[in-house]
């Protein structure tokens, strides 16, 4: 801790080991999971990526590359998470990967979440659509809001490091997540059940990734739903993971006749 309280040390490097504490302790899943049946894509199909809270592009890399392997072209750009509203995220940063994608020729504008991502993106589809044949896929995402923005949000350090979307993602029925109208469109959400925080996970009814209840994860509106063995930080970089993610956005569910042969 002195280390990180050092004047010497830049304070965004000192912001983003304070955060990984809090709220992304250390949680590699590893998995050998190595599936062969790639689903065959037409042309003109978009992916649009968004990472979760207090995270980079860089947290995406590896399902951007395992969809542009599966012909998909994919936007992965980055949003500031923790510094601006849902809304402004939804309007200022979704809406023009939506418009690079439409420029470009997209047919099909598909979107895969991590975690706040999935909230950003039914703000978005509040008041936008997109394109027909265009799917969701949800990876962790606080649908129904979190137990732990209930226990945290009034402490300095959780404002600081989660700005005014760590504000909003209570359990609530007034919570943001929970205030949300249902959206058109496909959608599949994929979430965890296991956690490498005790601690977090005590403070979570039922089954849970460390941060979000397997519950809470659902969408009333959802087309599938899929649980997996993993923590909440590193979930969307499973080789499972990734295979279902392109499975859905091929035939809008879930491959669950995988999972009965595992």
């Amino acid at each position: 801790m002195v280390f990180l309280a050092s004047r010497s040390i830049p304070a965004g490097i000192r912001r983003f080991f304070l955060a990984g504490l809090l709220l992304f302790p250390l949680n590699i899943d590893a998995s050998d999971t190595d599936k062969t049946d790639k689903p065959v894509l037409k042309s003109k199909e978009h992916v649009i990526l968004l990472h979760g809270m207090g995270r980079t592009i860089y947290s995406m890399r590896k399902l951007e590359s395992y969809l542009e392997e599966h012909g998909y072209q994919t936007v992965n750009d980055g949003y500031p998470s923790t510094s601006e509203p849902v809304e402004k995220i939804a309007d200022e940063y979704l809406a023009p990967m939506v418009e690079q994608c439409l420029e470009k020729g997209a047919d099909k504008i598909h979107i895969v979440t991590h975690s706040l991502g999935g909230i950003v993106t039914r703000q978005y589809l509040q008041r936008q659509s997109l394109p027909d044949g265009s799917r969701i896929v949800m990876i962790s995402p606080p649908n129904k809001g979190s137990e732990l923005a209930d226990s945290f949000r009034n402490l300095s350090i959780y404002k600081w490091l989660n700005g005014p979307a760590g504000q909003v993602l209570g359990t609530e029925p007034e919570s943001l997540p929970n205030s949300l109208k249902p959206v058109k469109g496909e959608i599949g959400v994929i979430t965890g059940d296991n956690t490498l925080n005790p601690f977090y996970s005590w403070l979570i009814p039922g089954e849970d990734d460390g941060k979000v209840s397997v519950e809470r994860a659902k969408l009333e509106e959802m087309a599938d739903f899929l649980v997996v063995p993993s923590s909440h930080s590193f979930i969307m970089n499973r080789d499972e993971v990734l295979y279902q993610v392109a499975f859905f956005l091929k035939k809008g569910a879930f491959n669950h006749s995988l999972r009965k042969m595992e």
